[in-house]
């Protein structure tokens, strides 16, 4: 997993609440378990029209958003189904970062497992970044997962809280598989030990 640390960007504002899985990455695009490939579908029934068109009114389709790295939302971002597709298909897309009020639980863990940070802010703050993000492609932001702020394109500083062990395996690029990885050297000393001791298991 790619290590987030810290992160200047552009910043798209999508200012609605309660946006859910299923319109983060809609159901019938699921047909690949392979991380890759989701961004081109990410938000899809706002992207496109029926025939396959880019919808010029949404965020994403318009400059310099098309690039976007962090994208601003209200309350409840990632409602719905538990499908870990959402966050696959936000990095795959570019996004980094997701700033809101508060998160379902469930895209929330998804998130941190695979390398998308995101970061409770209130929402009159999420407002004013909004804001902020509408000045264009001079109004980027930085993300500090290191010293944990968000620091707006004036300057100012805005602390935001991670749990430790939530910032320390995103510092370090750490899945699960990384981490239990970490303790390679005790499990394969455990292992060698029971392979002494119990020879008949291993035969």
């Amino acid at each position: 997993m790619q290590a987030f640390t810290k992160l200047t960007g552009i910043a798209a504002p999508l200012p609605k609440a309660n946006v859910d899985t299923d319109q983060i990455i809609p159901a019938r695009f699921l047909k690949s378990i392979s991380r890759s490939g989701f961004g081109k579908h990410l938000f899809a029934n706002f992207r496109f029209m029926e025939d396959g068109s880019e919808n010029p009114d949404f965020v994403l389709n318009q400059e310099p958003y098309r690039k976007a790295e962090v994208l601003i939302a209200f309350e409840n971002f990632g409602c719905g189904s538990s499908r870990e597709h959402a966050p696959w298909a936000l990095l795959d897309f570019g996004i980094r970062c997701v700033i809101a009020p508060d998160f379902a639980d469930i895209f929330h863990n998804n998130s941190f497992k695979n390398g998308v940070l995101p970061v409770r802010l209130p929402k009159e703050v999420c407002a004013q970044l909004m804001e902020d993000a509408k000045m264009g492609p001079n109004a980027r932001i930085t993300v500090d997962l290191e010293r944990e702020v968000v620091v707006r394109p004036n300057g100012e500083e805005i602390p935001f809280k991670i749990d430790p062990l939530r910032r320390h395996l995103l510092l370090n690029g750490l899945d699960d598989i990384g981490q239990t990885m970490q303790h390679a050297p005790a499990i394969d000393s455990f292992e060698a030990k029971q392979k002494a001791s119990q020879p008949w298991l291993y035969a």
